[in-house]
């Protein structure tokens, strides 16, 4: 994360948080924590101190979906709990020139004794971490384990030493920012990464796969050929075997073989047909005809082989060029389907799908200005339509913080979205949900590759990268679709 950012997020979080009281710590991943600050309108500090993308900002969600995507809090989450707990934030500053950010925080104890407590985020590339420090700048504890001197629990904390100094960027001024503000912007950006970064592995392991079966097929069918190139031609072979009978007394022998008349040639030409190291013509042609039969025998159950495997082959490069074809039109749904299928070794008669009938699993709507809404019925409809039936465009609703319907907006072609329709939609979602009898709700929109399941997460439950909210009474606005016979 480049220094100016920090600055910037640095005087967005003075500016909403000094003074807020540090309540609850969130832990999103390994190195992925959420600080509620207290901040009033709703706003959580979201930290990424691992290696690969270092990374602070502010970010607005509810307590509801944070604990949705909370895994088991770790022992410096835990740590910070039990030090941390109603503190007041006194100070925000960056160290200067450094990417390196303090919070100093005032927690009143059991005692009744004020302690002070520093945040430290380093936010310094491969040496990125998150340290508490003891009112005397002591290392209480860290998020990553830093053995080095200074870093060490107990050291007084110092940081990284840079090779050379940080080279202010030439776009100083020119900070992008959503609605003012460079977190909401940071926010996005690193969240579109994100999605990016997902997408490009759900791609290759679909991929993967399926090359996997290809290189497997490949060779077999490269050995089979070799396997039947090595037999030779059976038919050669008998001749050569009957050749060696009907001139057992007139072929002639030399270096190389036996010289006699082919009679099977009209014009009874001479040729020599190699001795395979025989005395005897007789002796030469049992030769030959055992691997007559030899090569007959492995010409046909080889050429059952190769036929299997080659039809097994065209499946799998026909199987290739549709996840290539989904990647390129970022079909997520479909690549998920294959990346955690076995590649299919021939083409199967498709069985019945539940997309065949939308109306098993959702309620089929079209806005004012003629476009399809779909609307979940149970909790595992809502994942089937999100998951298989929306694509990446599409867009996606739900009512905030109550159970409810997923609402997809079908993108039409990548068209842009009425608000007219967004509306008939949010309007729906609310409808569909436990705010149904509230007289307005929030629905969070956004379009459906931002839309991701938490592993071993419940039916119905998801998590948002990015959204926007519409306030909205609960109703239906849209028209249903009639049953068709």
């Amino acid at each position: 994360m480049e220094l100016r950012y920090i600055s910037a997020v640095c005087e967005e979080l003075r500016a909403a948080a000094l003074g807020s009281p540090f309540r609850r710590t969130f832990q999103l991943g390994e190195h992925a924590l959420v600080f509620d600050l207290g901040v009033s309108d709703g706003s959580f500090l979201f930290v990424d101190a691992g290696p690969a993308r270092p990374r602070l900002y502010l970010i607005e969600r509810t307590r509801r979906e944070l604990e949705r995507a909370s895994t088991t809090s770790g022992a410096f989450a835990q740590y910070l709990r039990k030090h941390l707990a109603n503190a007041r934030i006194t100070n925000i500053e960056q160290l200067p020139d450094e990417r390196i950010l303090h919070i100093h925080l005032d927690h009143v104890s059991d005692a009744g004794q004020t302690e002070q407590w520093s945040l430290v985020f380093q936010l310094t590339g491969r040496s990125a971490n998150i340290f508490l420090l003891d009112g005397d700048g002591r290392v209480a504890m860290s998020l990553r384990e830093d053995r080095t001197e200074g870093r060490r629990a107990g050291d007084s904390y110092s940081p990284p030493e840079r090779a050379s100094p940080l080279v202010a960027s030439s776009v100083e001024g020119k900070i992008p920012k959503i609605d003012g503000s460079v977190s909401k912007w940071l926010d996005l950006h690193f969240s579109e990464i994100e999605a990016e970064a997902e997408f490009r592995s759900l791609a290759e392991s679909a991929r993967r796969s399926v090359k996997s079966e290809i290189g497997r097929r490949t060779k077999l069918v490269a050995n089979l050929r070799a396997d039947l190139a090595q037999h030779g031609d059976a038919e050669t072979w008998k001749k050569y075997g009957d050749l060696l009978l009907a001139n057992t007394t007139t072929a002639k022998r030399n270096e190389n073989g036996f010289v006699l008349m082919d009679f099977f040639d009209e014009a009874t030409p001479t040729i020599e047909i190699p001795h395979l190291d025989q005395k005897t013509p007789a002796e030469s042609a049992e030769k030959y005809f055992r691997r007559y039969t030899k090569a007959r025998n492995a010409r046909d159950e080889i050429a059952r082989r190769l036929t299997a495997a080659e039809s097994e082959l065209g499946s799998l490069e026909a199987e290739l060029a549709e996840i290539e074809t989904a990647i390129e039109v970022r079909d997520e749904e479909f690549l998920r389907s294959r990346a955690s299928a076995k590649p299919l070794r021939q083409k199967q008669a498709r069985k019945h799908d539940r997309s065949d009938d939308t109306r098993t699993y959702a309620r089929e709507f079209v806005s004012s200005d003629g476009f399809e809404i779909l609307v979940g019925k149970r909790a595992k409809d809502n994942d089937y339509l999100t998951f298989r039936i929306a694509r990446s465009l599409d867009t996606w609703l739900h009512a905030a913080d109550y159970p409810g319907s997923h609402v997809v907006i079908r993108a039409a072609g990548k068209k842009e979205i009425p608000q007219r329709t967004l509306l008939e939609a949010a309007q729906l979602a609310a409808f569909y949900s436990q705010a149904k009898d509230h007289p307005k709700a929030a629905v969070h929109y956004t379009q459906r590759k931002f839309v991701n399941k938490p592993k071993g997460a419940a039916p119905g439950l998801v998590r948002l990268a990015s959204f926007k909210t519409l306030l909205v009474e609960p109703k239906i606005t849209a028209k249903q679709k009639e049953p068709t016979r």
